[in-house]
């Protein structure tokens, strides 16, 4: 199962200051980054070109990445030449990660998709039938792509997932002269951010102008759903995570699922704790803090209560498992087993907070029906 792991500003104004290069074209002074939540990526449209910079592709990354997504017919400056250069829009895509894929078929162009790193994962329909129909080729892992296969398929772009700068296949797919684009989605850490990477795709297909909508569209549902949970006069305590070996692993209080803990108008135990990963801690001291919450959420891999009981007795000691208000992402499979909230959660952050609200304060969403939890039994 995959698990969700979980600027220089004065540089883009040199780099794209108004000269003209050997060839005659002029890059036009600098516009405005069009991103606006997304920590790690950056993008300017250009007459003719779009220029992307990744900043953030794994977590303590020291340099950006830069791509230089070129329209047909369209003259680059001179400065723009020692960049990732990618003829757009694209044809032929190899993707390494199940989030890339909300991605695509929103943009209604899964079928340019034609190698993906774990198959198996895939849960939506759409591209599990052209998975099925030989369409899409397995191309590995997400970290170790099998170079032959990627190779033989020439894609346009390779959109690869690294958790460093030290993958020796991505080193040998870009020496092959194919183009290897680092996509740093996972490492947002807010729900709006994550999704916003959809402007990502949109520069690599030309459609910056319906990414741009689309990604409107969800961060007004999102703000709508966020204004409604802050009606509420009390906010019920909620609890998250599960036992790893010796260890419960929980969210961090700056971390993506905090976040929506909060917007969705609950009380996270663990708000005030810092950080953006996980809390590991021991079992007596979340139940000495958490035995009485109202609610958890995310209690691992677990989809039983008598899975849970299985492999720790001491679950039930907390109120939220005697109250049967314990609920699960890790119900909601596709058909070979990929966990459709790994997969889509972090591109629709509006239906996640409507879940949450609707699973904290029901009668402020009458009639939601959940896209991601489901309640234990």
């Amino acid at each position: 199962m995959k698990k969700l792991l979980c600027i220089a500003i004065i540089a883009v104004m040199v780099l794209f200051s108004c000269k003209k290069d050997n060839n005659t074209a002029t890059a036009t002074a600098p516009v405005q980054n069009s991103i606006k939540y997304a920590n790690g990526l950056q993008l300017y449209k250009y007459n003719g070109y779009s220029i992307v910079k990744v900043t953030q592709p794994w977590p303590g990354a020291v340099k950006p990445y830069t791509y230089v997504m070129r329209q047909k017919n369209a003259t680059l400056p001179d400065s723009l030449k020692q960049y990732t250069v990618v003829n757009v829009p694209v044809k032929k895509l190899v993707a390494t990660s199940t989030t890339h894929i909300p991605s695509l078929e929103m943009l209604g162009v899964e079928n340019t998709l034609t190698g993906f790193a774990g198959t198996k994962y895939v849960s939506s329909d759409k591209t599990r039938a052209l998975i099925d129909s030989g369409k899409i080729k397995e191309a590995g892992d997400n970290e170790t792509l099998n170079a032959e296969v990627v190779i033989d398929l020439a894609p346009d772009a390779i959109i690869a997932f690294a958790v460093d700068g030290t993958n020796k296949t991505l080193a040998t797919l870009q020496n092959a002269g194919l183009n290897v684009l680092y996509n740093g989605d996972w490492t947002e850490q807010s729900p709006l951010g994550k999704a916003e990477w959809i402007k990502f795709f949109g520069a690599l297909y030309g459609m910056e102008g319906k990414s741009e909508k689309i990604f409107n569209d969800i961060e007004k549902n999102y703000h709508d759903a966020q204004k409604l949970a802050k009606q509420v006069t009390a906010k019920p305590t909620v609890m998250g995570g599960a036992m790893l070996n010796d260890q419960w692993l929980l969210p961090q209080g700056e971390s993506w699922a905090a976040q929506f803990f909060n917007d969705a108008g609950a009380s996270y135990i663990w708000a005030q704790s810092k950080g953006t990963g996980s809390l590991s801690l021991p079992f007596e001291q979340v139940l000495d803090k958490a035995a009485n919450a109202g609610f958890w959420i995310g209690p691992s891999q677990f989809t039983s209560f008598s899975e849970m009981r299985s492999a720790n007795p001491h679950y039930a000691e907390f109120k939220p498992f005697k109250t049967k208000k314990v609920y699960s992402y890790s119900i909601k499979k596709g058909k070979t087993g990929g966990l459709i909230f790994y997969e889509m959660a972090p591109n629709r952050p509006d239906l996640v907070l409507k879940d949450l609200i609707y699973i904290f304060h029901p009668e402020l969403l009458p009639g939601h029906q959940l896209q991601f939890f489901e309640q234990l039994k």
